[in-house]
């Protein structure tokens, strides 16, 4: 299987760059176009992926290869009679019993070391997708709840202000623009306050920094993000999970991120 999917190439259009809704749309469509030159004994094949072209069908981008490899197998294997249900996501928990903390994620997301964070999870097909995990220092903090952040709006305007920070840059004509999308708390199964912080940040770039005339600088839209936080409270540090996705690819997986974000536990640690 593995084989197999290593043979399939990955377009140069599906990067971080790309609207991945149309960018998903004009590879399927290439490849209904292919294989509309297959004879009518391969028609199962062609008719699974008009289904996956539909507008009125939301087919989570992970999906899409899911589905598309599975229509691959059919059309080698003959089985086109056999209809096939829309694969699901899977899950995979990530326990850290020496941090104390745990959370699923997307079973394909691959891990990154050295990325900075406790621990770093990317989309291997998306790479502005990722999750990661940030945890305070022992020796600095003393947190005995997330509610010593303030409220949920407090706490939300230190995690844009952090995000801001990090996002700094020397190049000239960057302008970033930023809001908070939304901010909720809630106490979970295991009894804990835990907050959830949405921002979106938008980073604008000159075309021409250089440039001595102002027209000549012309300035467009370089990334556009959402960044979704879960902030928690143990062993007297503050636990921050992370979640970054383009702005467009939220909107097809709203429910999947969401589902990450709720699995997100702190443990007490036994020392």
């Amino acid at each position: 299987m593995a084989t197999l999917l290593e043979s399939i190439p990955i377009p140069r259009h599906l990067n971080s760059r790309t609207t991945i809704s149309g960018g998903r749309k004009a590879y399927l469509s290439s490849l209904q176009k292919k294989n509309s030159r297959l004879p009518p004994s391969k028609i199962h094949h062609h008719t699974i992926y008009c289904a996956a072209q539909d507008t009125n069908s939301k087919v989570p981008r992970r999906n899409a290869i899911s589905l598309m490899l599975s229509s691959f197998l059919i059309w080698q294997t003959g089985l086109g009679g056999i209809a096939l249900s829309q694969p699901l996501i899977e899950f995979r928990e990530y326990l850290d019993t020496f941090d104390g903390y745990t959370f699923n994620y997307p079973k394909n997301w691959i891990q990154v070391k050295g990325a900075g964070a406790d621990i770093f999870f990317r989309d291997p097909y998306v790479l502005d997708e990722n999750i990661s995990l940030e945890i305070s220092s022992p020796s600095s903090s003393n947190y005995k709840s997330v509610e010593d952040l303030g409220p949920p709006q407090a706490a939300a305007e230190k995690v844009l202000k952090q995000y801001l920070t990090e996002f700094m840059s020397t190049r000239l004509g960057v302008r970033r623009e930023a809001n908070i999308v939304s901010t909720s708390s809630r106490v979970a199964d295991d009894g804990r306050m835990y907050y959830q912080v949405e921002v979106n940040i938008k980073s604008y770039a000159s075309t021409n920094e250089l440039a001595v005339m102002p027209q000549d600088r012309v300035t467009r839209l370089e990334w556009d993000r959402r960044y979704l936080s879960v902030l928690g409270v143990e062993n007297n540090q503050l636990y921050e999970l992370r979640l970054q996705t383009p702005e467009n690819v939220f909107l097809e997986e709203e429910s999947d991120l969401r589902r990450i974000m709720e699995s997100f536990r702190v443990m007490k640690l036994n020392v």
